[in-house]
């Protein structure tokens, strides 16, 4: 049996509504749905394996580039000559981190330490770590200014001590062990009679005391009771702020563990992290948006205030003594050793530095660090670390291995830190923090274009069929009226013979 048009148009004009309706629901409700189910899969919980496994074991791909700046000029140097440097590297060493004695903690946190390996890779790097390269002697350097305001005795016993163990102002090393430690009859004997002066006992070395270490014990929020505070370091070693500098603002310990960030940024977010190799907190900023692989990402950068001097910038007051804008003196968290932190190349920073040495070339693309994140997430998609380790050095009267050397804020090595989230690791957050919440996104305009189409399909079925009557009844009416007509017409006329 035919069905009506009639009761077609009911049937599309039923679920038309309906399904406009139901979109019109989905348009409301539907981002709550996709914001909780992104909360789900980033508050830090062993019950989600996938935000937990990333959180945990990192399973990213992470890169150390190290460039030394080798010394051209080593003798001129001690005449009171500019430095003159080349740059050799990188040597690439892949990176194993992981987190170790997790605890949960009644208030919704989490402690932990952070464990992290080196192993060279031969195959990326531009040298192998027999290479030889000349940089700042660090024990005799570093030394000396340390030693400076002492009594003028003490300096000639100290530099007594430097020829005895045939130490001067410049070492020539290979990369393997300026990197992870040789052994220094001079460590030793400061060690003994200078005790405290050095961080490490036995071999010295750059990065002796990072390889198989940790970063200290975080504790950070889980977000399970509040998703804004995500990842935000509650204390590091049990510290709420640190004691390094001369302002509170300066102590305080402020964002995350620079790892991962609470979800839901925008443009006017910033990435704040407490760096305890930097020894303070520092926070990135907004530059660009941008896409990776088919996500979308927001560009953090580092804001050229970020080293600045007091004088440039007051917050950074606290910081200080200060040297030229571009300058970390991070002396008050490493023994009191004249070392300062920068961007590679001295990038960002006081031109004035680039006058003392010779040799730099700083431009944005090679030597500006920046974090590529999902702003949804909170997630890192692409991270590029760099900086700079540099080293004061003057002459030192008293201790004659400083010669004449010119003070001078030397670069010593830089370093990025690079990782990128690739393979299975990729296209799970894809499927389900991406993909997902965009296909949830869709649905609901393409349910209200199906209801809207069901409901003009219905309207257009009864209009059509409302003309169609129209145009049957028009025959049935033009008889009727002649009916009438004659109904009307007398039955005899009269006639006029």
């Amino acid at each position: 049996m035919a069905i009506s048009k009639s009761k077609i148009a009911i049937g599309l004009l039923v679920v038309g509504i309906f399904a406009v309706v139901f979109g019109t629901v989905l348009v409301f409700v539907g981002p709550i749905i996709i914001d909780d189910q992104i909360v789900k899969n980033v508050e830090i919980n062993p019950k989600n394996e996938l935000s937990y496994t990333m959180w945990k074991d990192i399973p990213v791909p992470f890169f150390m580039s190290i460039y030394f700046f080798n010394i051209l000029n080593p003798d001129e140097i001690l005449a009171g000559e500019k430095p003159m440097v080349e740059q050799r590297g990188p040597y690439v060493y892949s990176e194993k981190r992981w987190k170790d004695n997790i605890t949960f903690h009644d208030n919704k946190t989490v402690s932990y330490q952070e464990y992290r390996q080196y192993f060279f890779e031969e195959s990326m790097s531009a040298g192998n770590e027999s290479d030889v390269v000349t940089i700042p002697n660090m024990l005799v350097l570093g030394a000396s200014v340390m030693m400076e305001n002492m009594p003028f005795p003490v300096r000639l016993v100290i530099s007594a001590a430097f020829k005895s163990f045939k130490e001067s102002a410049f070492l020539t090393k290979t990369v393997g062990e300026l990197m992870w430690g040789y052994d220094s009859k001079l460590v030793d004997f400061l060690n003994s009679y200078f005790p405290g002066m050095l961080p490490v006992k036995g071999k010295f070395g750059l990065f002796a005391e990072f390889n198989n270490s940790n970063t200290g014990l975080f504790t950070v929020f889980t977000g399970q009771d509040d998703i804004r505070k995500v990842h935000k370091v509650d204390s590091w070693n049990g510290l709420k702020h640190v004691n390094y500098w001369n302002s509170e603002q300066c102590n305080m310990i402020n964002g995350t563990a620079g790892q991962m960030w609470p979800p839901f940024m925008t443009t006017e977010s910033t990435l704040p992290f407490y760096s305890p190799d930097a020894c303070r907190s520092m926070e990135l900023i907004y530059q660009r948006p941008g896409m990776m692989k088919g996500i979308p990402v927001y560009r953090f950068v580092a804001p050229k205030t970020l080293f600045a001097n007091g004088s440039d910038y007051p917050p950074n007051e606290g910081f200080c003594p200060c040297r030229q804008s571009g300058l970390l003196n991070v002396s008050t968290c490493r023994h009191k050793s004249p070392v300062f932190i920068s961007h590679p190349h001295f990038y960002n920073a006081d031109p004035a530095l680039l006058e003392t040495v010779s040799g730099l070339n700083p431009n944005e693309e090679d030597h500006g660090l920046f974090i590529d994140i999902h702003p949804e997430t909170g997630v890192p998609m692409n991270v590029s670390i760099k900086l700079q380790l540099n080293l004061l050095m003057k002459r030192v009267s008293g201790i004659t291995e400083t010669g004449k050397i010119a003070e001078v804020v030397m670069p010593m090595i830089w370093f990025g830190e690079s990782g990128y989230i690739d393979g299975p690791v990729l296209n799970t957050f894809r499927t389900n923090l991406v993909i997902l919440p965009m296909v949830m996104e869709y649905m609901q305009y393409i349910v209200i274009g199906f209801g809207l189409g069901c409901i003009i399909g219905a309207v257009a079925l009864i209009l059509s069929e409302k003309i169609n009557s129209n145009r049957t009844s028009q025959p049935c009416r033009a008889v009727v009226a002649s009916t009438l007509d004659n109904e009307r017409t007398p039955l005899l006329h009269n006639s006029k013979d």
